[in-house]
């Protein structure tokens, strides 16, 4: 059975940092590319990050870009979302996402239950 977990969200003030994880189980981690998602008070799910299995592509929303970095851990099953310079738009419940395969060709098929990041001073 897939099982995300995500961790790693709270209260942050503008210009600050907080560090995301999603700790993955129940199917072989290292054969999907991975991704993150966010929806904020009243607005659509936005997918703002995502990565292939191996780590070797990423791609960033232009809302994060530059400010945002992806990363995962394949031996340890965690996907990681660094976020920094974090604005107050930056504010949603944020969710990680298994796609279906490997690359970004494959849509998402899971989803965790999400973890809240709040900016603001």
């Amino acid at each position: 059975q897939v099982h995300l977990v995500e961790s790693g969200g709270g209260l942050a003030q503008p210009g600050g940092s907080l560090r995301l994880s999603c700790a993955a189980s129940g199917f072989t981690f290292s054969n999907y590319a991975m991704g993150w998602a966010r929806q904020a008070p009243g607005k659509g799910l936005e997918w703002v990050s995502g990565i292939y299995s191996d780590g070797s592509r990423t791609y960033y929303a232009d809302s994060v870009k530059d400010r945002f970095t992806i990363s995962r851990d394949n031996a340890k099953n965690t996907l990681f979302l660094q976020m920094n310079t974090l604005k107050p738009e930056d504010t949603a419940l944020y969710y990680c996402a298994r796609r279906a395969g490997s690359t970004f060709l494959y849509e998402y098929d899971y989803r965790g239950q999400g973890t809240q990041v709040t900016v603001s001073s």
